[in-house]
């Protein structure tokens, strides 16, 4: 998300952060590169003058210019102005105060639309609430499998207009038997098109006038930049949008949408997608999204994922072992290892903490290196996880044939597993207090 956006507003306020004093020349000089780099990230040209107004009038303040350390109070300004660019404080959703509270997704097709619709319900399930979808796109070929297919992948009931038939009736029914069996929240998916046109604003108004929705929640394709401005402009219009969900934010979108969109159409970024999965949609925070812009890191993003992703008992015995309560094993080694990889690619991991994707650049991580490591985990025996000591020059030829990959990295593996257990040992006596000093 951002990466060439980030990269390129790292570099442009780097050459500010590095220099111990600032005059005015300095400052209009770093932003007019800070200029170029929106542009080309297709911000909108209004949006960044604007932008760029404010930080300069606080930037040439008397009280950053004679600060310390003025540098890294510029970027403190811009991370400010992002923030405020994207949003004031995280949006929050319009709950009904008698359920259910219905919630109408719309935008073009092709725009992630029907899978945001379960991302969503899938967000609302993991809150507590029980949601129902409703397909109302009877248009689109398949639409309606699609979204039947979603909803009993995450287990939620789905009521499905007939293929060719009325999506007003169909939503209509759906709010009936939402109402009957006491769901929290209704969710519906309507058609799209390739392009705006009277016929489908005509079909939205009508679900919307008989569903009376609590929230009209636009999908936009954040990679199709400001033409995704434009057409949020158009739905907002016609509809009364709520809130903005804007997809593929993990694709090679450049970012212009996401600045640009809040400030033109008026209506908050809710959520955004970042990646395909069901589980991939996440709150937009703006102030955790200008600190991701400007690789600052999100760790409160990454707490997220973990607590999506990771066994809670897998996590309490392994916590157990690597403490020294157990036996740590490569089999256990094996279990942390896939905990990890449920929260999602390693890249992206490394951008949530702070500081580190300066010091690991995106390139130089190997994505394939955790499943190359899984394969030759398992093709040990279980007497040989469990027991790595055991494993000589012929089992290591026989480990590296099998997971098709070398003996220097059966021989890497094994060496950092074994390093792994004496760091794991020295927590384990810093934890127990130090003779001497810690009361016994």
């Amino acid at each position: 998300m951002f990466d060439e956006l980030s990269q390129k507003l790292d570099s442009a306020l780097g050459k500010l952060r590095q220099r111990g004093v600032l005059n005015e020349s300095m400052v209009k000089e770093g932003l007019r590169e800070v200029r170029r780099v929106l542009l080309e990230a297709d911000v909108n040209y209004r949006v960044t003058r604007e932008f760029l107004k404010r930080v300069e009038e606080k930037a040439l303040g008397e009280e950053v210019l004679k600060s310390v350390s003025p540098g890294q109070q510029i970027v403190k300004i811009v991370h400010d102005e992002l923030a405020e660019l994207l949003g004031e404080g995280r949006p929050t959703m319009a709950w009904a105060s008698s359920p259910p509270t219905v919630v109408l997704v719309v935008g073009l097709q092709g725009s992630g639309k029907t899978t945001t619709v379960a991302k969503l319900a899938r967000r609302f399930l993991r809150e507590g609430r029980e949601p129902m979808l409703a397909a109302c796109d009877l248009v689109r070929p398949a639409a309606v499998e699609q979204l039947t297919t979603l909803a009993n992948r995450i287990e939620v009931p789905i009521h499905a207009g007939p293929t060719g038939g009325d999506p007003v009736a169909a939503a209509r029914e759906a709010l009936e038997e939402a109402r009957r069996e006491n769901r929290a929240v209704l969710i519906v998916d309507t058609a799209g098109r390739l392009q705006i046109d009277e016929p489908l604003m005509n079909e939205l108004g009508r679900i919307r006038d008989a569903v009376r929705p609590d929230e009209i929640l636009f999908v936009a394709d954040a990679m199709t930049g400001q033409e995704a401005v434009r057409i949020a402009q158009g739905f907002d219009e016609a509809l009364g949008v709520t809130g903005i969900i804007l997809t593929k934010m993990d694709g090679d979108a450049r970012g212009g949408a996401a600045l640009s969109i809040r400030s033109v159409v008026g209506k908050p970024i809710k959520f955004i997608g970042v990646g395909e999965g069901v589980d991939d949609l996440d709150a937009a925070d703006p102030q955790r999204l200008a600190g991701r812009i400007l690789q600052q890191g999100d760790v409160v993003g990454l707490v997220e994922r973990a607590q999506r992703a990771v066994d809670e008992d897998a996590s309490a015995q392994l916590e157990e072992k690597m403490m020294g309560k157990g036996k740590f094993t490569l089999e256990d080694f094996l279990v942390a290892m896939r905990q990890v990889q449920k929260m999602g690619p390693l890249e992206q991991l490394v951008k949530l903490i702070p500081g580190l994707g300066k010091k690991l650049p995106i390139g130089n991580i190997d994505p394939k290196r955790m499943k190359h490591t899984e394969a030759i985990i398992l093709s040990m025996t279980p007497d040989e996880r469990r027991r790595p000591e055991i494993i000589n020059r012929s089992r290591r030829v026989r480990i590296a044939r099998g997971s098709g990959r070398s003996v220097a990295e059966v021989n890497r593996l094994l060496k950092q597993f074994k390093e792994m257990k004496k760091m794991m040992k020295k927590m384990k006596g810093m934890r127990g207090g130090m003779p001497g000093l810690m009361p016994r």
